[in-house]
């Protein structure tokens, strides 16, 4: 899939997202990462929604978002309810979509100035 956007100054977008790798502005990454507006956090050991645990999911608390979503690959799988509960106490929105979904919304919520982490699973 193809997403189309405008480099807006000061905050990272996705270009475009296939099943194996994700493309941020120019930099293609086939790991599973963190996007926020203003960083990329590449070192998330995560190849599978059943790899998450409490410290994958404190990384994400780590970015202090308003709204987190989490990209679960080709289609959407949700987690153990239990692991989202600490983002949820503290007030974070969070969304779980597949990685095409979360990219779109990522984008939308990034060039509306909102504070948004995304988080890719990928398998590589």
């Amino acid at each position: 899939m193809q997403l189309i956007h405008d480099r807006a100054e000061g905050y990272f977008f996705i270009r475009a997202i296939r099943d194996e790798a994700v493309v941020i502005i120019d930099r293609e990454l086939r790991a599973s990462f963190l996007i926020a507006p203003d960083r990329i956090v590449e070192a998330w050991p995560i190849a599978r929604v059943d790899d998450l645990d409490a410290a994958a999911v404190q990384v994400i608390l780590d970015q202090h978002p308003e709204v987190a979503i989490l990209g679960t690959g080709r289609r959407q799988q949700f987690p153990d309810k239990a692991l989202l509960l600490p983002l949820l106490r503290q007030g974070i929105g969070v969304e779980v979509m597949d990685n095409s979904a979360a990219g779109r919304t990522y984008n939308l919520l990034a060039a509306e100035g909102r504070k948004v982490v995304a988080a890719f699973i990928l398998p590589g």
